[in-house]
């Protein structure tokens, strides 16, 4: 799981990558403004996906792994404490 920094404009996709490539990087996931909503939904029994994205690799600003920092969990931990399941499960659509 990585959380991906774009620019022009602005954004933060979270996800898992797809492919990498010279001309960018493909995601499936989620706009970080929409992790509560997409929460929500899933403990909510709603069937839901996740979106396939490519992003050309001129907008790429940083990637970085999805990983605890001390003691403040990660957003793939709060996705399982919430949900109660793995977000690359849910990733994969075995939801």
């Amino acid at each position: 799981m990585v959380l991906v920094t774009l620019n022009t404009p602005r954004e933060k996709f979270w996800g898992a990558i797809l492919e990498l490539t010279p001309a960018g990087l493909s995601v499936r996931g989620i706009d970080l403004n929409s992790f509560d909503d997409f929460v929500g939904q899933i403990r909510g029994g709603e069937p839901v996906m996740p979106g396939a994205v490519f992003f050309p690799m001129h907008r790429v600003e940083r990637i970085e792994l999805d990983l605890r920092n001390g003691p403040i969990p990660s957003l793939s931990d709060r996705f399982a404490a919430k949900t109660g399941e793995e977000p690359t499960t849910v990733l994969r659509g075995a939801s």
